[in-house]
């Protein structure tokens, strides 16, 4: 949700879409691809929720290379009524909403370099297709993409657009679920993100709190390291509910007089799964923790000997 670079906007159409453009993947990017699906097959499994797992499989995503999207649309749409649409990167706010709203996601066509495998600053398609799209096969939450959507034109028109992109970063990008066998993920930051697939979950570091809407408007994010704090949901069904069958209008205008909560901050009727220890915000944070920031977090890395 945010402008392109001069040189991809003079690629896109009105609607910011442009061809995948399968044809041009090279083998290095198919590899990248293999890689990244490799490394999240490997941990998922019992970390993101069902709903997520039984949409990858039904969509047969798969670690052979990049999708094409012709084929997976057909799949999604059946399932659904979503379509995927590429774009060459992020795009304007209200060509964001108005996808959305249609029940179209916008993601981009490229993929990133070898180097970038663990943090990049723009979305991906490994991040808006492995992250995103298995989740839009599960009928309540592609419902509630489509609500967030249209929200989102309404939150434009009445000037309080960073309220509700609070929303859209605590459930759809790094959203915990509660379930029987304990938090599970469904947002795309986390699934498609190795570290924090673990970090989320296991680490003692950053708070865990039940969702509240208006709580989650009120709490500031960082786009540029793990997450401070996680807002967990009790079901999809409720996450859908509470967006659809409230007035946001009044909220809005209460929100204007609200002060923010500090993003490590605890409030008083905060329902609290985890008080974090908030030690890797305070040692630095800065992703990708080495071995040894993994044992003062709580949390090993496969790969990582915990002795060295």
């Amino acid at each position: 949700m945010a402008v392109l670079h001069q040189t991809d906007r003079r690629a896109a159409s009105p609607d910011w879409t442009i061809p995948q453009g399968f044809e041009r993947y090279t083998e290095a990017d198919h590899r990248t691809w293999i890689t990244l699906y490799d490394r999240q097959a490997e941990i998922l499994p019992g970390r993101a929720c069902e709903a997520y797992l039984h949409g990858l499989k039904a969509l047969d995503l798969h670690g052979q290379g990049i999708p094409n999207f012709d084929r997976l649309n057909e799949k999604l749409f059946a399932l659904t009524g979503w379509q995927i649409m590429a774009v060459p990167g992020l795009v304007p706010d209200a060509v964001f909403f108005e996808h959305l709203a249609n029940r179209r996601f916008p993601a981009a066509n490229f993929i990133r370099r070898p180097e970038e495998l663990d943090y990049l600053e723009e979305p991906d398609i490994f991040h808006d297709v492995f992250g995103h799209v298995p989740m839009l096969s599960d009928p309540v939450f592609a419902d509630y993409m489509q609500a967030y959507g249209r929200g989102g034109l309404r939150a434009l028109s009445l000037g309080r657009l960073h309220n509700l992109a609070r929303l859209y970063w605590y459930t759809v990008e790094f959203g915990l679920l509660e379930t029987p066998e304990g938090l599970r993920i469904y947002g795309a930051g986390i699934v498609s993100s190795r570290t924090e697939s673990l970090f989320a979950l296991v680490s003692p570091s950053p708070n865990r709190i039940g969702f509240d809407l208006e709580r989650v408007m009120r709490t500031p994010y960082r786009i540029d390291d793990f997450q401070q704090v996680y807002f967990v949901v009790p079901s999809l069904q409720d996450l859908l509910d509470v967006t659809t069958k409230t007035d946001f209008g009044p909220l809005y205008a209460k929100l204007m007089n609200a002060s923010d909560v500090g993003i490590a901050e605890i409030e008083q009727g905060d329902k609290v799964f985890t008080r974090g220890t908030q030690a890797y915000a305070e040692s630095g944070g800065r992703l990708c923790p080495s071995a040894l920031e993994s044992q003062t977090l709580g949390f090993q890395i496969p790969g990582h000997d915990m002795k060295a």
